[in-house]
């Protein structure tokens, strides 16, 4: 058997209370001798002397407590100044459509001057169509029926035009409403709104065949559990993506044309006019890829909201594509004055279109990248040797 220390030597059992207000620099053997207290009366030795090896170094705590204090970047206030003022791409789009879908009130000098103009102009055809149909009757009778046959024919083709002009001043209407619903689900990530605004979009490209698989497919994942940002960004891939790339594919065409034919043409009259067609065209076929041909009416104001789209984002795309266009017209022009001006119309039906693409578009660019000028036509900037 083990002989056992005498009493004396044995350590006496002692208690110590853990405090969280530990005061910084404190080692632990002061806490220990504040903190002690004896137990059923026994004396304690927390005084005893310890060897020198359980001591804890101390941790000084600085006398001066050093602070830093942060300096304000001197380009950030003014950056962000230019920033805040400039509109984002979504805010440029909607005030765009808006501005293309309020027509002008009839109270102001132009409106008047148009409406009293249409009516002369309307009651002086009627007057020729009714004194053409007397004087028919007064000749042979048969001819003043055939005559008053095509007057109705007439009449019902005007009246069949002027529903059509309506139906595309309507869809064009629908197509921007929806655009602000999507944009608005998309930001809140409302399911029940994100499902009704996809069902609006299915209804548009009801009667196209080529988008009747992403139709269905969209349909089956309505109803299934899935957060209202994720089925936009679905929807955009499936649906829109097909259609993206038709436009970008239309406006390279056109960007490709305006600078072959403004290259070799030997009147800037023809370029005038050919670069004035190229444009109509292509905001025409822009309009029927993404939500049906327009009117002469719809033509008409989607053209307005193109001129917004292009006037509001203007000074948006100078760290974009300005640049790029000085610096591409610059090098053409050293080559051929005829070149460098072929390169810049190129450059601007292409601005052109992608601002008819961001007008006609039912959805915002969320899930897909918004297209630039260098990924639609690469070869006005040498990306392309074909040109």
């Amino acid at each position: 058997m083990t002989d056992l220390p005498p009493r004396a030597e044995l350590r006496r059992p002692r208690a110590f209370k853990i405090t969280p207000d530990r005061p910084i620099g404190a080692t632990t053997t002061e806490v220990a001798e504040t903190a002690e207290a004896p137990l059923d009366g026994v004396a304690s030795d927390a005084t005893a002397e310890r060897p020198a090896w359980r001591e804890r170094p101390r941790v000084l705590r600085p006398s001066a407590r050093v602070e830093f204090e942060e300096q304000p970047d001197p380009y950030a206030r003014e950056a962000a100044a230019v920033v805040d003022g400039m509109p984002s791409e979504e805010v440029a789009i909607e005030v765009a459509q808006r501005r293309g879908m309020v027509a002008r009130g009839l109270l102001s000098w132009g409106g008047l001057f148009w409406s009293a103009l249409g009516g002369l102009v309307s009651l002086a055809v009627g007057l020729w169509i009714t004194r053409l149909i007397d004087d028919l009757f007064a000749r042979v009778p048969g001819l003043g029926w055939v005559g008053v046959a095509l007057a109705a024919l007439a009449a019902l083709a005007l009246v069949g035009l002027a529903v059509r002009e309506a139906l595309g001043v309507a869809r064009q209407r629908h197509v921007a409403v929806l655009h602000k619903r999507l944009a608005d689900a998309h930001a809140a990530d409302d399911r029940d709104a994100a499902r009704s605004g996809i069902k609006d979009l299915a209804s548009v490209y009801a009667a196209r065949p080529e988008t009747a698989r992403a139709r269905q497919d969209l349909a089956a994942l309505s109803t299934e559990i899935i957060d209202g940002r994720d089925l936009i960004d679905l929807a955009e891939r499936h649906l829109m993506g097909p259609l993206d790339a038709l436009a970008q594919r239309e406006i390279a065409l056109a960007a490709k044309r305006v600078s072959v034919v403004t290259a070799i043409s030997p009147r800037a009259i023809l370029d005038v006019v050919f670069v004035i067609g190229q444009t109509v065209r292509l905001i025409r076929r822009i309009a029927e890829i993404y939500s049906g041909r327009p009117g002469l009416l719809g033509f008409v104001r989607l053209a307005k909201s193109v001129g917004a789209h292009l006037a509001i984002t203007g000074g948006m795309a100078v760290g974009d594509s300005i640049l790029q266009q000085v610096v591409g017209h610059g090098i053409a022009a050293k080559l051929s004055a005829r070149l460098g001006e072929g390169v810049l119309n190129g450059l601007l039906t292409t601005r052109v279109g992608l601002s008819a693409m961001a007008v006609c578009r039912p959805m915002p660019f969320a899930a897909l990248k918004q297209p630039a000028l260098r990924d639609v036509a690469p070869f006005l900037f040498g990306g392309d040797k074909s040109l």
